[in-house]
């Protein structure tokens, strides 16, 4: 992997803002967490971010609002999305609305590393 590639991190719980990005780094990636979408947005890294993975269920504005309110800028980077919720009907929604993948929280390395390796072009 390309430690240029940023990733960033939209989660507010605060163990998976230090788990998640520490992670990515092991695996070669350049990582940065932020604690709300709104952090996000205020953020350089709305510019520089070569993927997303937001939180689906967050206070004030929620993963799937973020990645609307994104779209709606014309921001194209991909977002993988995570959710404590295992709920198949909300993944698939989100799948359907151009999501790279849904992920369910507790979620392997290896699911993890294939969900950015399909929004970053690779297998």
């Amino acid at each position: 992997m390309n430690a240029q590639l940023l990733i960033s991190v939209v989660d507010d719980d605060p163990s998976v803002r230090e788990s998640v990005p520490e992670l990515l780094k092991e695996l070669g990636f350049t990582a940065q967490a932020f604690s709300s979408a709104m952090e996000f947005l205020a953020s350089d890294a709305l510019l520089h971010s070569s993927c997303l993975i937001l939180d689906v269920a967050m206070p004030v504005m929620s993963g799937p609002e973020l990645f609307r309110e994104l779209r709606r800028r014309n921001v194209k980077t991909p977002v993988v999305f995570i959710t404590a919720g295992k709920d198949e009907a909300v993944r698939s929604r989100l799948l359907g609305d151009g999501a790279v993948d849904c992920l369910f929280k507790p979620f392997d390395d290896a699911a993890l590393l294939q969900a950015l390796n399909k929004a970053l072009g690779g297998n």
